[in-house]
């Protein structure tokens, strides 16, 4: 056998050189390693653990020149060949390299687990996941979890299932459902009452003769109370004399007191008489005579009814509404009133508070509340009466609405529960649509196909027709102006401006100067809110309101400045033009001059790249219009007035620098110059470009024509705007320091900010034009898109395009986060003294509140009975990692009623290492918390609990974000 081994290689390891490129001579160097591999030693460990390496290394070797099958092969025959331990180890290895992902979760746990988590879902869901799998089925359908469902409703079984019978629960609750009859909420209205009050089953002639019977009963304790009154004020000699220029007697003379006590002030009423309580509750009610027709119906002599209308007039003053016009004395059925609600989030809101129409009833509601919140504040203003129509003026684009801070409005939203109920109540006090009820949207909810659908739906939940504006006008507001989604409001309203629903509200001079100049009277407010609002509280509304008509009216006077300068300027040009040309008759001459001046100059105005002469845009005639063409023509109009915007920046500042900079006089460098001014130059001959294909489209407008692969071309060369922004942050920060440090460029600013040429815009404020301009892109192509048909051949393009721009609007919201936080941060880190760097991370402040810090003698004492001295005042800033105390120090300022708060670093405390807890309110101590730290305990408290309440669930929500 020896012999045989050193003549020829063994059979194994013929087999394995025969899957290599085996050569003879390499038979004798391999004769060695070979000799011992038809044995295996098991006596010498040594050798045995060596023979081992070798051929693992040997069979290792193999495994990477065969092929996947091979491989294959290998693993299923050595698998084969293991025993269970081998094949549990394997499983192992296997589960821990390769992690085992989407495991169906009702085989993994326990049954009651799976029945546990399935018991969270609605019915609905529930029927979803029964189309899972049949295990799912099986789980879903289980008596345990419908059971429940239908014991809630009222729903029984009419019999005892038996222990084998399957899902009939279920069956049950799916007979009852199916034969359910929902009423609408007009339907629910008319048949229990309005939504917000329960039917006291009282039929409507008794309710109306109560009401009748309690007003006659207020009337005659005024009458009294009046009599009371003359009885004590008369003279003591000579009380049955007559006033001086009087025709009557005392009966006159009282019925002229009642007469002229129609006004609060006037009332000589005082507190504890008889008739003063009872008309004040009454009132408070919802009982004005107003609402009482049948009063005017009862049979009474002419004294009588001359002492009920002028009680009236006086009764009237209660309602605490604006007053309405002076109705036919014999009207039964007085125009119910109109309800607008008004965010307090909605820019220069004094101004349309100021404009608000009789009959209107205006309730301006906190940003920061709820929706129950808002909903008894409506409540409350309408006093149990209907209105004729319900205005919502919050702040929202076309998609959705942004009613409170963290509560939109939108497609998705309005069948949530909390919104559902809302608008349900608030829709059973509007009018029916048949006598002119619905809603009107101050949003351009009508310009998307996201809008249509929210008013459809929401006009369907409230069984009211919903009107909101089209998006056809550009700038802040400007939609309200514009055209809306249907025609006129009710013919018993108005018929001027029938296709603006907005004017029904507010005074159009009003609401035309508050969209136009809304904006900028905003930044004047946030200034006098910033300086009044934590000194006035009381009188915030009051003082905002005087502060902004003198401001704006008295102080700026901006209608007059403009009109001033440029008839000044257009007279100067005429009449050195008469006395260059002499002319016979020069009043004919100023007078052409004058016109072709104003022509030129609104040509330059709203086309600026147009040398050829004004482009005008044929308008559709009124019986077929054509809505594609007039967002189109929208579209190119403000192109040009953008254009014209962006061109005085070249003109005003950019050619002056530049020039100056060439004749060695300069004013910036050349690096200023090229950081603030040449991405304006980029986008200008962008937008040059994309205005002139647009124009060449609509001088040949039609049906079929498309503007969508226009805007597609704009779209793709956004990465310029995508630039300017990135740039833009940079661009203010050195205008601020060349402005500061160099004063031949602070002198320049001052020459050219405001003026005509520069639209009455400052260069920081003509910067910031290509923002705004990409929010009316998007209005403008979601206009577009809603009346683009699915069949026009632009149908194609306007997704892309509006997709590029939605992508586009959220890359600049998400720059304005960045930069307000970083603001907010700067900010705080400059109002605490002494604290350490707050600008690490990515941290970013959420909310700030004043408070009390307090401290307890004896902590022995139970909560109830113990009692707290106030140690100092601290204010809490709160981040999105950490809670920082200050102390705040309050420092009135002499002869004025103003005062100013200064902080120092107290501590810091991670929202991780950090707890909260509500103390028992006592006679001691109210709106008080605990913040609970890794090392002591603060004892703190607000002014009122609703501030205790916002500070602590904003708090608990970090809290729970940062775990």
């Amino acid at each position: 056998m020896e012999t045989s081994l050193k003549s020829t290689p063994h059979s194994v390891k013929r087999w394995q050189l025969s899957g290599t490129d085996y050569e003879p001579q390499q038979v004798l160097k391999q004769r060695a390693e070979t000799l011992f591999s038809s044995w295996t030693p098991l006596n010498n460990k040594s050798s045995n653990f060596q023979l081992f390496e070798e051929r693992m290394n040997l069979v290792l070797h193999w495994f990477d020149l065969w092929t996947d099958r091979q491989r294959k092969q290998l693993l299923y025959s050595l698998l084969d060949r293991c025993s269970k331990s081998q094949l549990k180890y394997c499983r192992d290895l296997l589960i821990e390299s390769v992690p085992v992902t989407q495991v169906d979760f009702t085989v993994v746990l326990p049954r009651f687990l799976s029945l546990y988590v399935m018991s969270f879902l609605s019915p609905r869901d529930l029927c979803s996941a029964a189309q899972v799998s049949w295990h799912w089925r099986v789980l879903a359908e289980q008596d345990c979890l419908w059971a429940d469902r239908c014991i809630r409703r009222g729903w029984f079984l009419p019999y005892t299932p038996s222990d084998r019978e399957y899902g009939a629960w279920k069956s049950h609750y799916v007979s009852c459902v199916s034969s359910l009859d929902w009423l609408t909420p007009r339907e629910a209205a008319e048949q229990y009452g309005t939504l917000n009050q329960q039917s006291t089953g009282v039929t409507e002639e008794e309710e109306e003769r109560n009401k009748e019977r309690r007003i006659r009963q207020m009337i005659r304790d005024k009458l009294q109370e009046e009599k009371r009154e003359s009885i004590r004020t008369r003279r003591a000699w000579g009380s049955n004399t007559k006033l001086d220029g009087a025709k009557g007697g005392r009966n006159q003379t009282c019925r002229s007191r009642i007469g002229l006590s129609s006004s609060w002030p006037s009332l000589p009423w005082r507190q504890g008489t008889v008739g003063s309580p009872r008309l004040s509750l009454s009132l408070d009610d919802g009982h004005h005579m107003s609402a009482f027709p049948s009063l005017e119906r009862a049979p009474a002599s002419s004294a009588s009814s001359t002492r009920v209308s002028k009680a009236s007039g006086t009764l009237s003053s209660f309602t605490f509404r604006p007053a309405l016009p002076q109705a036919a004395p014999h009207i039964h059925h007085p125009v119910p009133p109109l309800l607008l609600l008004m965010s307090s989030r909605i820019p220069a809101y004094e101004l349309l508070l100021s404009g608000a129409k009789a009959g209107v009833i205006v309730v301006l509601y906190d940003h920061r509340g709820t929706l129950s919140a808002l909903l008894t504040q409506a409540e409350r203003a309408v006093s149990g009466q209907r209105v004729q129509r319900l205005g919502l003026l919050a702040p929202g684009v076309t998609e959705e609405i942004n009613l409170l801070h963290g509560c939109s409005l939108s497609e998705r939203t309005l069948l949530t529960p909390d919104h559902r109920e809302f608008w349900e109540k608030l829709s059973g006090w509007v009018a029916p649509p048949e006598d002119g009820g619905g809603i009107d949207i101050f949003s351009p909810l009508a310009a998307s196909a996201s809008g249509l659908a929210l008013m459809q739906n929401l006009s369907t939940l409230t069984g009211q027709e919903v009107k909101a504006p089209m998006g056809f006008g550009t700038g802040s507001f400007q939609n309200i102006l514009s055209e809306w989604s249907d025609g006129s409001i009710s013919t018993g309203l108005c018929n001027q401006h029938s296709n603006t629903p907005a004017l029904h509200y507010v005074h159009e001079s009003v609401l035309q100067s508050w969209c136009r100049q809304a904006q900028w009277m905003e930044e004047a407010l946030g200034d006098l809110r910033n300086h009044l609002g934590p000194h006035l509280q009381q009188a915030s509304l009051q003082a905002r309101g005087r502060a902004l008509g003198r401001f704006v009216w008295e102080e700026i006077c901006l209608e007059e400045r403009c009109v001033s300068k440029e008839v000044k300027e257009a007279l100067t040009e005429g009449l050195a033009a008469i006395t260059r040309q002499r002319e016979p008759r020069p009043v004919e001459f100023l007078a052409f001059f004058l016109k072709k001046w104003s022509e030129e100059t609104e040509r330059e105005e709203d086309n600026w790249s147009s040398q050829g002469g004004l482009f005008s845009i044929p308008e559709q005639p009124e019986m077929a219009v054509d809505w594609r063409g007039a967002v189109a023509r929208e579209l190119h109009h403000s192109e040009g007035v953008y254009l014209g915007r962006l061109g005085a920046v070249l003109k005003v500042y950019k050619d002056p620098l530049t020039a100056a900079l060439n004749s060695n006089r300069a004013i910036l460098s050349f690096a200023d110059i090229h950081i603030i001014l040449s991405p304006v130059a980029q986008i200008l001959e962008l937008n040059k470009e994309f205005q002139a294909d647009l124009e060449a489209r609509l001088l040949q407008w039609g049906a079929e024509k498309c503007v969508g692969d226009v805007l597609v071309k704009l779209c793709s060369k956004l990465r310029v705007y995508t630039n300017y922004l990135n740039n833009y942050t940079t661009a203010l920060r050195t205008i601020d320091k060349c402005r500061e440090t160099k004063p031949p460029f602070r002198a320049f600013l001052k020459r050219a900010d405001r003026t005509l040429a520069t639209h009455m815009l400052s260069l920081q404020e003509l910067l910031l034009c290509p923002v705004w301009r990409i929010q009316e892109y998007v209005t403008l192509l979601q206009a577009l898109s809603v009346h683009t048909p699915p069949g026009h051949p632009d149908h194609t393009h306007l997704p892309f395009a509006l997709d590029s721009m939605l992508r586009f609007r959220e890359f600049i919201q998400k720059l304005k986060q960045n930069s307000e936080r970083d603001r907010l941060l700067e900010e705080t880190q400059q109002m605490i003294q002494g604290c350490p760097n707050l600008s690490e991370g990515n941290r970013q402040l959420i909310t700030t509140q004043e408070a009390t810090l307090l401290r307890s003698p004896d902590e022995q004492i139970p909560d109830s009975l113990r009692t707290y001295e106030h140690v100092s005042d601290v204010g809490l800033f709160l981040f999105n990692d950490a809670l920082v105390l200050t102390r705040r120090n309050v420092h009135h300022t002499p002869f004025m009623l103003s005062h100013q708060s200064t902080h120092t670093f107290l501590a810091s405390v991670a929202l991780s290492s950090l707890a909260v807890r509500e103390t028992m309110h006592s006679r001691y101590v109210s709106h008080s918390f605990v913040l609970d730290g890794p090392r002591r305990s603060w004892v703190c408290s607000t002014e009122r609990a609703e501030e205790r309440e916002h500070f602590l669930s904003v708090l608990r929500s970090a809290i729970r974000s940062a775990l």
